[in-house]
């Protein structure tokens, strides 16, 4: 069996949703996901120079073959987004050649089902991001017109967020919404609490004003308050702050008792961000932009975390994301994956949340859009039921794109599986 070409097409979601379909000359195709980022399916599609006639069961020679294409652009980034989706599309090939499920080449599972958290971001429905992070319209909600992004001045201090959006948020649209996923039954939640608000000093220099801690404290209450004790709760910073407010923050949610306080540093400073960990009870989570075994080494070696949140779909790929689980069961560490992704980047990862150990929880991010399983083809229930993921016994990944659906929801000027854009 030989791969005989790589394609690639991007849906227009609450992020890009860019899958890659890897095709064999036995007329067995493999898909995978990779992390949005400006620029990537060029990346993509220059895979097709040199891994056609290759062996797609070679997983691990091939992912090292594409590290070594990608040399020049260091060892983090954007072509480890595209390594990664490749590299899931070939397990996915694999398992599909010899009628197994996926997990099965991962060590076997400890779990039937997979626990889901659900990011619930700012409280509101879909809140839809470019590759370079502007809020935006896509698409398909303007009668196939091109998105329509806000060329506003981006802020440095917010998630999402402009400057010019600076207002104080209302607790109980935060409320609300943890009480809704309660009621579909996730027992795990995670919120932004890095939101614009009126009383910033200054857009650049990582601080925080008392006053916005005591909004964040208040948003994080209204969520405890709207989902008692039975219900984990999780925020995030998105690597916004210093190491000084990132304490007082951690210090000031203690009594909230939360699954974690995630990214409250940059991800460069491992050191700064163990200082944080070191000085509050509340768990400290990272890893949505570490690349690799060798970046989280050093996280690990430096208690710098408490939760490990590796995203499987830019840290190399699934075999990559079970090296880096089992480093962090070497120091007790739980792994609860980042997930921004649509159903075949969520699968492949729950592939891999079943055969670990230390796994704690998977990231859904797409509860508000409103076509995520039917890009399931021939789905006929939701793939995430009562705040779970069954792991499926089909070969490979177990499903397959709507190919159809998909290419409704597309982005303009992208290819489409070889259809020009």
């Amino acid at each position: 069996m030989r791969i005989t070409k790589i394609e690639t097409a991007v849906i227009e979601a609450n992020y890009d949703w860019t899958i890659v379909k890897v095709s064999t000359d036995k007329g067995i195709a493999g898909w995978g996901e990779a992390f949005f980022a400006p620029g990537l399916t060029a990346t993509l599609r220059e895979f097709n120079e040199f891994l056609p006639g290759e062996d797609p069961r070679d997983v691990d020679r091939l992912a090292r073959l594409m590290r070594t294409a990608l040399g020049a652009t260091g060892t983090a980034g954007m072509g480890y987004h595209a390594i990664s989706a490749v590299e899931t599309a070939l397990w996915d090939i694999v398992g599909k050649a010899t009628g197994l499920p996926v997990y099965q080449f991962l060590g076997g599972k400890y779990r039937d089902r997979v626990r889901i958290y659900a990011d619930c971001h700012a409280g509101e429905g879909l809140a839809s991001l470019s590759p370079v992070l502007l809020p935006r319209t896509p698409s398909w909600m303007q009668k196939g017109k091109k998105a329509r992004t806000r060329r506003t001045e981006l802020s440095t201090k917010y998630h999402g967020g402009q400057k010019s959006e600076a207002r104080e948020i209302r607790a109980r649209a935060y409320a609300k919404r943890a009480a809704q996923m309660k009621r579909q039954g996730f027992t795990a939640l995670k919120f932004d609490v890095d939101v614009p608000t009126e009383y910033s000093l200054d857009d650049y220099n990582r601080s925080l004003t008392r006053r916005e801690i005591e909004i964040m404290v208040s948003l994080v209450a209204a969520l405890r308050k709207a989902v008692g004790r039975d219900v984990d709760l999780a925020i995030d910073c998105h690597w916004n702050y210093g190491v000084n407010d990132a304490i007082k923050l951690a210090r000031a949610c203690e009594p909230y008792d939360l699954l974690w306080l995630e990214d409250p540093t940059p991800p460069e400073n491992n050191d700064a961000l163990a200082r944080v960990t070191a000085a509050t009870s509340t768990p400290i989570a990272t890893g949505e932009n570490h690349y690799q075994r060798h970046h989280f080494r050093e996280l690990l070696e430096r208690e710098a975390v408490d939760i490990l949140a590796p995203d499987f779909q830019k840290v190399g790929g699934l075999l990559e994301g079970r090296r880096i689980a089992d480093m962090a069961e070497v120091h007790y560490i739980a792994v609860a994956p980042h997930n921004i992704s649509s159903p075949i980047g969520t699968m492949a990862a729950a592939h891999l949340c079943a055969a670990i150990p230390n796994f704690l929880a998977l990231e859904w991010h797409a509860a508000s859009v409103p076509f995520f399983d039917d890009l399931i083809r021939g789905r006929r229930e939701p793939l995430i039921q009562k705040g779970y993921i069954r792991v499926p016994e089909k070969p490979g990944l177990g499903i397959e794109l709507d190919e159809g659906v998909a290419y409704k929801y597309r982005k303009p000027g992208e290819a489409f599986f070889g259809l020009p854009g």
